[in-house]
């Protein structure tokens, strides 16, 4: 079962994502969306153990997603979302490139 990286939680309810696989958060509530640097860290850390079947759930000010997509897809070539739509979460993958290369 795949893990689902909550971006940030700042209140929402995330029932629905944990039946997708355990839920990780990555920050919560307000944070400085210009401590960029702050940011990478915290999620470079959280993020090292994820695998290349797992998903980033979008939540949260745009730079942290942002950040938290390009540390996911540096590790494993390709970005797994977890994306609210209509009522229920909807996955979508983009493969940035091929494993081994």
């Amino acid at each position: 079962m795949p893990t689902i990286f909550i971006v940030n939680n700042s209140g929402h309810d995330f029932s629905q994502a944990e039946r997708q696989g355990r839920v990780v958060v990555l920050s919560t509530g307000l944070i400085d969306p210009f401590k960029v640097t702050k940011m990478y860290r915290q999620f470079s850390s959280m993020l090292s153990t994820s695998r290349a079947e797992d998903y980033i759930l979008m939540s949260g000010p745009t730079t942290m997603n942002i950040i938290a997509c390009a540390i996911f897809s540096a590790l494993h070539g390709r970005i797994n979302l977890l994306i609210w739509r209509h009522g229920h979460y909807t996955k979508r993958t983009i493969v940035l490139r091929e494993a081994g290369r």
